[in-house]
């Protein structure tokens, strides 16, 4: 392989690790539409106080966690408002593509800059 192509995988792969776009592994339907990816981009724009609305929906679950951003419930909160989508959108999600989303939220929150 020649050392350019070597680098321009690399390239790509590291702009698809950086971006705040979840691939869906199939189609998800929910309500009356159909999705194939969300984008976290908002997540940029959140504030402590959308984090501190995400600690006291916790609670008001009955959840208690000694790191809340580490929890699937506290990243459909947020991821909810990163999208402007309802929290049961990601509540619902599939399990791989739960996941995939909260990787790509706790990887912003301790992702260096």
């Amino acid at each position: 392989m020649d050392e350019n192509n070597v680098t321009a995988i690399g390239t790509a792969e590291a702009a698809e690790e950086n971006s705040t776009v979840v691939k869906f592994s199939k189609p998800y339907h929910f309500e009356d539409n159909v999705y194939t990816e969300i984008d976290l981009g908002g997540i940029e724009d959140l504030s402590a106080e959308d984090m501190i609305a995400a600690d006291k929906y916790l609670t008001r679950s009955g959840n208690f966690t000694f790191m809340p951003e580490m929890s699937l419930e506290y990243v459909c909160f947020i991821a909810s408002r990163a999208t402007n989508l309802p929290v049961e959108f990601f509540r619902h999600l599939p399990p791989k593509d739960a996941i995939k989303v909260k990787n790509k939220v706790t990887s912003f929150f301790y992702g260096e800059d």
